[in-house]
């Protein structure tokens, strides 16, 4: 069976709470084992540095441990703990309690190291005590250690310790899986969402979008999730646009044609110069607009070609405007054209900047009313050359100056079909200027039409 993010998660922070629960356990089962018995130990041997002095005295008053082999009463009455006063009657010291067991583990053995009185067996490297008189060591005070709680009569002891670190292990696991369980669904719901939103995204539903609840990372996929399908959203429009304008831009000069040849064909027109240039006219139309499309789809995958060579911008706009002057005279236009008069050099392909500098004629003879006027002004700033473009009326929407790029784009007004132009012209413009490492731009224009700014990178010397 598959398990989900969150069943893992809560899998995960469970399983690592009941390890660490019964590492802890364990732990404090060897933890209070050890230190019990080293703190029972360790009273022991307070115990013995207590009795040694009575032991001591006990042996200076009788001389031998003749009366104490078999007098246990006196034995325990030696070993057993007592308040004692110092010599100097001023300190008293608090007996050892007898709560460790240590008066049934202490024995007492003569100088040869035998025993004497006790109620043990002892072994070779239990702790021993020597008991000396006048420097002599009359015998030895001997205890057997404890070797586990049990034997301690600690069982009780661990046994309550062990049940609250089960309890305090068992209440980890709760909020643990409390925690777990939380996560799983307050934290992982936005992912899930964002799955599900991923799924129908790629089933085709750009319009699909997910709710932002946070500033965090989940929040942040959200919104590149959002910014994702926008653009999905965005190019399937557009692939549907240029479908369509592809298909209206061929069909118009092709039923022309059709048109035409019918007309031939039943007689209704006769076959003259008239009819030739028309039937030219719609097959120029349709080869600019294959050329187009062509260079455009090159473009995109990167194959137009660029020789770039130090070009002076100042010379190659001259020739690329030699004819317009009477071209813009034909169409009712005044050019006006500022150059300075020093060079300006910059690294480009001068053959596909006279492309470009052509297109952005047409589009000017193409969309500028009669009577009006085209400006073209060249100039150097640091770093760059600039060329403004500017025409007269009629102008763009100001909404409409950040698509003019877009392919088959037309304004309400401006771009229309009547004006011969296919919306590819500006598009082919702004690729040339990018292969350049520079900028193009639409403003509105102070002749009362439109602005396109070129900026192009000058040449290092």
């Amino acid at each position: 069976m598959k398990l989900s993010l969150s069943r893992k998660l809560f899998l995960a922070v469970l399983g690592t709470s009941l390890l660490v629960t019964l590492a802890m356990g364990v732990a404090d089962k060897v933890s209070f084992a050890r230190g019990f018995l080293g703190y029972i130990n360790g009273q022991t041997e307070e115990r013995m540095s207590s009795v040694l002095p009575n032991l001591r005295d006990y042996y200076i008053e009788h001389g031998s441990w003749d009366e104490l082999r078999d007098g246990r009463k006196n034995w325990l009455e030696l070993i057993h703990p007592q308040s004692r006063l110092d010599p100097d009657k001023t300190n008293w010291t608090v007996p050892v309690s007898d709560l460790t067991g240590a008066v049934f583990r202490i024995a007492l053995l003569d100088e040869h190291q035998q025993k004497v009185i006790g109620f043990v067996e002892l072994r070779d490297k239990d702790p021993r005590l020597p008991i000396v008189v006048q420097g002599k060591t009359v015998g030895w005070l001997a205890m057997a250690p404890f070797q586990s709680a049990t034997e301690a009569g600690g069982a009780r002891l661990l046994k309550q310790q062990l049940l609250a670190s089960l309890g305090v292990g068992t209440l980890a696991l709760l909020l643990a899986a409390l925690i777990a369980r939380w996560a799983s669904r307050r934290l992982l719901a936005p992912v899930r969402q964002v799955a599900a939103a991923t799924h129908r995204l790629a089933s085709g539903d750009y319009a699909e979008r997910v709710t932002v609840t946070s500033d965090d990372e989940v929040g942040r996929l959200a919104r590149d999730f959002n910014q994702l399908a926008h653009t999905l959203e965005r190019n399937e429009r557009m692939r549907r646009d240029f479908m369509a304008d592809i298909s209206h831009e061929l069909r118009t000069p092709l039923a022309v044609l059709r048109g035409e040849l019918e007309a031939l064909e039943d007689g209704v027109r006769k076959l003259d110069g008239d009819s030739l240039c028309s039937l030219q006219q719609e097959v120029a139309q349709l080869n600019k607009l294959v050329d187009d499309l062509y260079e455009l789809s090159l473009a995109d995958v990167g194959a137009l070609t660029y020789r770039k060579t130090s070009v002076d911008l100042v010379e190659l706009l001259q020739h690329a405007l030699a004819g317009g002057a009477e071209r813009c005279l034909e169409k009712g236009l005044t050019l006006e054209l500022e150059l300075p008069s020093a060079p300006l050099m910059v690294l480009a392909d001068a053959g596909r900047l006279r492309q470009l500098f052509g297109n952005l004629l047409e589009n000017s003879l193409r969309y500028t009313e009669p009577g009006g006027r085209l400006r073209i002004h060249l100039y150097g700033e640091p770093g760059q050359v600039c060329v403004d473009w500017l025409d007269s009326a009629p102008g763009v929407a100001e909404a409409d100056l950040a698509h003019l790029f877009e392919r088959f784009f037309r304004g309400e007004n401006s771009r229309r079909r009547a004006s011969g132009g296919s919306g590819l012209g500006l598009a082919i413009c702004r690729t040339i200027a990018e292969a350049h490492g520079a900028s193009l731009e639409a403003h509105p224009s102070a002749l009362g039409g439109l602005m396109l700014s070129l900026r192009l990178p000058r040449e290092h010397t």
